[in-house]
């Protein structure tokens, strides 16, 4: 990610956040709040999409903000895109250059294959734990925020907060229980290396609680830690807000 996506990400997310906008248009334009508001709340009945920039697909084709998605539905993103969108008790955004699956068990999402790219989502209370599974991880997760960022070389997977359970494909034997409130353990899990180092230790990047706090929002959810200050920082941790 460019600094210039990074900055025009960080400028988005903190409009979206304070209410500056509604969501963007069909067409691709921002559309002003009629108020100003500290976090946009639950979507409405019926509508999973609370903004997009650039070019979506959805199940093949190209999505607008009327856009439905589903507990079945594949996602993907192009150069400068970014999708905000909510699927039953969980809530999501994912990143530029991304596509993922999602695995469904009638209404609810029950996976996720993060094929390529990365998505910040946020998972409502279930009965059975559900996945997300990358090329190079697969992770167990209940009631849970996570950021993940699927690359060739290494899958990054912050558990922000809730219960995770990350095992690295190369060798299922090598698994971290990871139980956190606050970004305590992120790690990368490589695809191939010496046994005892498939699963490392990492910084926090790329996700902020801003984000977190307004897709919980979107679900009716508030984070553990409240929605705090934007506290992102490319490369490494917040300045206080994690």
């Amino acid at each position: 990610m460019d600094h210039r996506e990074d900055s025009r990400r960080k400028l988005l997310v903190n409009a979206l956040t304070l209410g500056l906008f509604s969501g963007i248009s069909a067409a691709g334009l921002l559309v002003p709040a009629r108020a100003l508001s500290s976090l946009p709340g639950k979507l409405p009945e019926g509508q999973s999409i609370y903004s997009l920039e650039g070019t979506v697909i959805v199940d093949g084709q190209i999505a607008s903000i009327s856009t439905r998605i589903n507990s079945g539905s594949s996602i993907q993103t192009g150069d400068d895109s970014e999708v905000i969108f909510v699927v039953g008790s969980d809530a999501f955004i994912l990143r530029s250059n991304s596509s993922i699956q999602f695995g469904a068990e009638g209404l609810l999402v029950q996976g996720i294959r993060v094929i390529s790219g990365a998505i910040l989502g946020v998972f409502g209370k279930r009965e059975a734990s559900h996945r997300i599974v990358t090329t190079a991880a697969t992770i167990g997760i209940r009631g849970t925020g996570i950021y993940v960022d699927s690359a060739p070389d290494k899958t990054y997977a912050c558990t922000c907060y809730g219960h995770t359970r990350i095992s690295a494909n190369a060798d299922p034997s090598v698994v971290e229980d990871i139980v956190t409130t606050r970004h305590d353990k992120p790690v990368y899990i490589l695809p191939s290396a010496l046994q005892g180092e498939l699963i490392i230790s990492a910084p926090i990047i790329d996700h902020s609680n801003s984000e977190l706090g307004l897709i919980e929002s979107l679900v009716g959810r508030k984070t553990p830690f409240g929605s705090g200050g934007f506290s992102y920082q490319k490369g490494g941790g917040g300045d206080g807000g994690y």
